[in-house]
């Protein structure tokens, strides 16, 4: 049944998900994750036999878009351990799924990022100023392939 109004964009969960149901882990909880998406290349190719004069676009390669997950350290050391992992053995991926929940915490919409590669890691930025800043990790995450799914 479609809703009337749109679902918050605060309520999400991260998970690793190599397809076995046993593997699935929450990859900790985030303030940010932007950057879901993907693009279509088209390309212009035109008949030699069309009466009008023009180009037609016909689909050519599709990529995701970078993934930027961000949150508080908490003492976890997976996302470096995923880092570490990558660096060793180039061939390691991972699946992640991202997943909204509506606001009782059941999920409605989930997207599928396939043979993902963390790209880039960067650590907090530390400052003595006395602030009441929370000290922030960043991961940025390549993906092979997208998939959108509704629960």
């Amino acid at each position: 049944m479609p809703r009337d109004t749109p679902y918050g964009a605060y309520n999400f969960l991260v998970e690793l998900n190599d397809g076995v149901a046993s593997s699935t882990a929450a990859l900790g909880g985030f303030s940010d994750v932007s950057g879901i998406g993907t693009e279509t290349t088209l390309m212009e190719y035109r008949q030699g036999n069309d009466k009008v004069n023009r180009v037609r676009k016909i689909p050519g390669l599709h990529k995701a878009s970078d993934v930027t997950l961000k949150r508080g350290i908490m003492g976890l050391t997976n996302f470096w351990t995923w880092v570490a992992q990558t660096r060793t053995d180039p061939t390691f991926v991972r699946n992640v799924d991202i997943t909204l929940n509506d606001e009782t915490g059941q999920p409605v919409l989930r997207w599928k990022l396939i043979n993902v590669r963390p790209m880039k890691w960067t650590g907090p930025t530390l400052a003595g100023k006395g602030g009441s800043d929370v000290a922030m990790e960043e991961l940025v995450l390549g993906a092979e392939g997208f998939e959108f799914a509704e629960i």
